[in-house]
């Protein structure tokens, strides 16, 4: 893919240079945890001091930066400061165990590591396990309440705040190419360790022009980040894109459904793009008929399918929740609902965003409307690889089109649904059952709060499902299959029944199927 002009630039990664010489005294980041506010113009010498650190311990012209924090403003400083000098910042998710952190640190091989005090042990015993790396290493002290409480810790690691420079001034931003890295950002699998996820400054770029020109982002507009900064909906979705235009993003250190609540109010949100999962939370909380939501303009739905009666709260408070669409190798806003878009169409993640080609295939070809397929994406804020994995790149990336994993359809008025993944679909005498179609009829029963439908091996049938609901436990099988009678065919009725208190989550707040699958998989019996 071509340069947007020419060869290596110094705009292309002057975020925080540029969004401060046009607006300097616009909040560009509220820290709702400590109550600070930051604009533009703070962001950037902040940017310039953390620059200069980067710099001198070689996060420079390609050089890494690992990141292992929770939402808090100095992530932010890395992520401008890796911009200026050229550098690449991986933020790592903290809830890695170990071993899992370890193969990443090593995957990812940076010259500075940077990590929350807190997860200090967790840390050290990864790098105790790669004795060939060798980062400079920060320590981030936790200020929760009033900015100068630090966790107590007992090591010997240099802190981030004392090793920054007392120079604020501006730093000479270094030209790199728009197919430069910027981030590296790890998929949220939860078979194996991650694959890390190169992406370049044209894909940050060209998502953030994508989601301004299909959801209509403003420079007025203020977001309550529910994202975790390791996972590409901390960046992508809509903090870069706000940035881009001089909106406010607002973080918090942990989510809270009370909290967030409050920061709807208190800031005024226009924007607001979550799992279904804390959607559904925040309907649930004793004040979400008190907490005012007209200032609401953007909400979304992303990281898998939105039930019903969830969608329908929000509709009841005249908010217009539609669904999205994306995943960390490509965008990941991909799709955007049309203006006057109808219920009608709720179930689908809508029409391809402005500069996006979709297509649904079956070995490589595309295939004709309503028939279910691969979903596939092509566009310029597609990633470039994965990093260090030529045979992964190969079968994602090879031939100009992303290969999601993610099985659609489209419709006669050109609106895509999400069926599920290719590796969730199993045979059921001979009949694909959807797993995801299954657990959108189960939630519309009111007792019934989440679902997850697995196969399990049936001697008369080959597999069938088996149905783990999180609600109310004097739900029977029969119960069950009455409510499906007439909606779903008889062969993706569930034949088993089991329950959980909650169903385990990986990445954010997602339901963690393959836990799912290992615990209540490996027969029918509930």
């Amino acid at each position: 893919m071509s340069e947007f002009v020419g060869g290596p630039q110094a705009w292309v990664g002057a975020w925080s240079e540029k969004r401060a010489t046009l607006s300097p005294e616009r909040v560009g980041l509220v820290d709702t945890t400590t109550g600070k506010r930051f604009t533009y113009a703070e962001l950037d010498r902040r940017a310039n001091r953390a620059a200069k650190l980067l710099d001198a311990h070689g996060v420079a012209d390609g050089g890494r930066v690992a990141v292992i924090a929770r939402n808090r403003p100095e992530v932010v400083d890395c992520f401008f400061a890796t911009g200026k000098t050229g550098g690449v910042l991986a933020p790592l998710s903290h809830r890695l165990a170990p071993p899992e952190l370890a193969e990443l640190l090593e995957r990812v091989d940076p010259e500075l590591l940077v990590f929350e005090d807190r997860f200090h042990d967790g840390v050290r015993t990864a790098l105790d396990e790669n004795a060939d790396l060798n980062p400079t290493e920060l320590g981030l002290e936790s200020a929760e309440s009033d900015g100068n409480s630090p966790d107590s810790t007992d090591n010997d690691v240099a802190t981030y705040s004392e090793s920054l420079p007392a120079d604020d001034s501006s730093v000479d931003t270094a030209a790199v190419s728009t197919e430069d890295p910027h981030l590296l950002l790890h998929t949220g699998g939860s078979t194996g360790t991650p694959k890390e996820t190169v992406i370049s400054h044209r894909a940050i770029v060209w998502n953030s022009l994508n989601t301004i020109a299909s959801w209509g982002l403003r420079d007025d507009d203020v977001t309550p980040l529910t994202f975790p900064m390791f996972h590409t909906g901390g960046w992508n979705v809509v903090t870069v894109p706000l940035w881009h235009m001089g909106g406010t993003v607002a973080i918090a250190r942990e989510f809270d459904a009370d909290a967030l609540l409050g920061t709807i109010e208190g800031e005024g949100a226009t924007v607001l793009v979550a799992v279904p999962a804390v959607l559904r939370m925040l309907t649930e909380h004793d004040d979400w008929a008190e907490t005012p939501l007209s200032t609401l303009r953007v909400v979304k739905s992303g990281g898998g399918p939105c039930r019903e009666p969830v969608m329908q709260a929000w509709w009841d408070r005249d908010v217009d929740l539609s669904q999205g669409y994306g995943l960390t190798e490509c965008g990941p806003n991909n799709f955007a609902m049309p203006d006057g878009w109808p219920r009608e169409k709720a179930d689908s993640v809508g029409v391809p965003a402005m500069h996006v080609d979709a297509r649904v295939v079956d070995d490589g070809t595309e295939i004709e409307r309503g028939a279910v397929g691969e979903l596939e994406l092509r566009s310029p804020h597609a990633a470039s690889e994965y990093l260090d994995n030529a045979a992964e790149s190969e079968a994602t990336f090879g031939d100009g089109w992303v290969s999601t994993g993610d099985l659609a359809r489209v419709d006669e008025d050109g609106y895509y649904y999400i069926v599920g993944r290719k590796k969730e679909l199993f045979v059921s005498g001979g009949e694909n059952v959807y797993p995801s179609e299954v657990e959108a009829a189960i939630t519309a029963h009111p007792d019934i709060s989440e679902a997850v439908v697995i196969p399990v091996p049936d001697d008369q049938w080959g597999q069938v499902g088996k149905a783990v609901v999180g609600g109310d436990e004097s739900l029977t099988l029969e119960a069950l299959q009455e409510l499906l009678d007439g909606r779903l065919a008889r062969y993706k009725h569930p034949r088993h029944l089991a329950f959980v208190d909650a169903m385990p989550t990986s990445g954010p707040e997602k339901i963690d199927r393959e836990a799912v699958r290992a615990r209540f998989g490996e027969d029918g019996d509930g």
